[in-house]
């Protein structure tokens, strides 16, 4: 499977391939124009990387940074065999204890990207040491991870939902044109549950049909965009008249606040 995007800005522009891994991981794969280094975000399994790197399209090509997000295994179970093949540079979370780190980052920090500013936003409630990376170009890129999915959010294996209804609400304020390039292919399951809870949304009928169409096709359904995450995604619609009204009928109880909503979609998901 294999559908990348290219990016605006000429002879240097930024390109994101999914590799797919595991049974429904996607590990980001970015190169820019004819430069001949390589950086993949989330390797949960090291072969599809080595597979690209041998193949035509890595011909030439370094790896030479490795971005986490966080510390669960299928996005670093492939890190040391690349490190040790490839000699890359691992870039991660402050608290992620589950591979060698060589550059550790949290909330706040920048570093560069082929020629682009990256700022690092730090994002638990999946885990606590998740952080995302949100590359500033002519179309922003966010590398997310288990935090936002399309239509959808990580379970809360760690974190609160106060801290995800957080993030949540951080997220939407981004520009709407960002592009969302989440971890796993979860997004038939997760516009199912969001067509439960508002029925009658039309931008959510709209996004099924075109996730089925893109899955029938042989194509992952990301990236997404935020404006689009804004009309379908129940986790970012969490004060939305419709989601309040839906949850008070399924929770039997009107929500007490955002976190409450919040929790309760998050409970109701997992339990769909």
């Amino acid at each position: 499977m294999s559908s990348s995007v290219a990016h605006p800005g000429g002879p240097d522009r930024l390109s994101v391939e999914p590799l797919a891994a595991l049974s429904d991981n996607y590990i980001w794969l970015l190169t820019a124009g004819d430069a001949d280094t390589v950086t993949v975000v989330d390797p949960g399994d090291a072969a599809p990387v080595i597979a690209w790197l041998d193949g035509e399209a890595g011909r030439g090509r370094q790896l030479d940074r490795i971005l986490i997000t966080h510390h669960h295994r299928d996005h670093t179970g492939g890190v040391t065999e690349l490190v040790e093949r490839y000699g890359a540079e691992v870039i991660g979370p402050l608290e992620c204890q589950s591979v060698a780190i060589d550059h550790r980052l949290g909330e706040g920090d920048v570093l560069t990207l082929f020629g682009r500013k990256v700022r690092v936003l730090h994002t638990p409630g999946h885990t606590l040491d998740h952080i995302v990376y949100l590359i500033e170009d002519a179309i922003p890129l966010l590398l997310c991870g288990d935090t936002l999915f399309h239509a959808g959010c990580g379970r809360l294996f760690e974190g609160t939902a106060e801290q995800m209804q957080a993030n949540f609400s951080r997220l939407r304020e981004l520009p709407p044109s960002t592009l969302v390039f989440g971890a796993h292919e979860y997004s038939l399951a997760n516009l199912a549950f969001a067509q439960s809870v508002e029925p009658g949304n039309a931008a959510i009928d709209a996004a099924l049909e075109r996730a089925r169409a893109l899955r029938d096709a042989g194509k992952p359904t990301l990236p997404s965009e935020i404006g689009r995450e804004r009309a379908v995604n129940p986790f970012m619609r969490y004060d939305a008249p419709g989601v309040r009204e839906a949850l008070s009928e399924h929770a039997g109880r009107a929500p007490a606040s955002d976190r409450d909503a919040f929790a309760l979609l998050r409970d109701w998901k997992d339990h769909f």
